[in-house]
């Protein structure tokens, strides 16, 4: 990588950073650079992380994002890529959260893996993560673009971590309790309702985070034991706004789920954006 590469990245970094914290988003990156390319993005993504890092956080997990048709269809993007946790990404189920704290959120539900010991290598399977998994965990993601009204290709989404913002999440339960492919989620959000089956997540929720192993292995690196790993959402993503009750429900897995605020009197201080 040349300097004059890593100075871009760095630069890019910041503004993503900046914008997060500000609420104000940047135009698409492939847009003003349009050589950038994955590798980029994910070097721009390590950069934020860096920044997140100096900054007091501390990683707590991982996320593959973009595994179901439903996500790739909404966002135009036909490759999984994945991004980071914090500790202060992590919210408990139940939580009020300022939708102020966000420039355009969003929510997704899901199912997370509590890891009990490490998993790399490119021979990593379904099974090998169903092994190492201590607890499955149902969750809420917020997801949210510091790219300008959610104008993003692949190359954007990575860069912006994956378009994390926040995890609500929900008790763990052995992942021996239900079959997680055949599972279904009904997820409800102020009026809407939409519904998903385990299935949807590239077959089966495990090979999804095999997946995630076997593309970091091509980083050099995988999933620690103790990590909270993201599989990848059962629907589409939905737009949030305050005032909405969002619950989603994953029959034997358990629910999770919180409601939105725009008020200091309504809203949890514990929550995201307190840093």
């Amino acid at each position: 990588m040349t300097a004059v590469a890593r100075t871009l990245h760095r630069e890019l970094a910041v503004e993503l950073w900046e914008a997060a914290r500000t609420r104000r988003p940047v135009p698409p990156l492939s847009v003003r650079h349009p050589r950038l390319d994955l590798a980029d993005a994910y070097a721009i993504q390590s950069e934020t992380r860096a920044l997140e890092l100096a900054g007091g956080a501390r990683l707590a997990g991982l996320k593959i994002g973009a595994t179901s048709e439903a996500i790739q269809k909404m966002f135009g993007i036909d490759h999984p890529d994945f991004g980071y946790l914090t500790d202060r990404m992590l919210l408990p189920d139940g939580v009020a959260l300022d939708v102020r704290r966000f420039i355009a959120p969003k929510v997704e539900g899901e199912i997370a893996f509590r890891m009990a010991r490490d998993l790399s290598g490119q021979s990593v399977t379904a099974q090998d993560v169903l092994d190492a998994a201590t607890e499955v965990c149902p969750v809420l993601e917020v997801l949210d673009s510091r790219i300008e009204a959610w104008q993003i290709g692949l190359v954007d989404t990575v860069a912006d971590n994956a378009s994390s913002a926040a995890v609500v999440v929900g008790a763990g339960v052995s992942p021996e309790t239900v079959d997680l492919a055949a599972a279904r989620m009904v997820l409800l959000s102020g009026n809407a309702e939409y519904t998903g089956n385990g299935s949807a997540v590239m077959g089966h929720p495990a090979e999804s985070v095999a997946c995630l192993v076997r593309i970091l292995a091509g980083f050099g690196s995988g999933i620690s034991a103790g990590d909270l790993v993201l599989a990848g959402s059962w629907s589409a993503a939905v737009d949030l706004a305050a005032g909405h009750e969002v619950h989603a429900s994953f029959g034997a897995l358990g629910s999770v789920s919180m409601t939105t605020c725009d008020r200091d009197e309504a809203c949890d201080r514990t929550a995201i954006g307190q840093r």
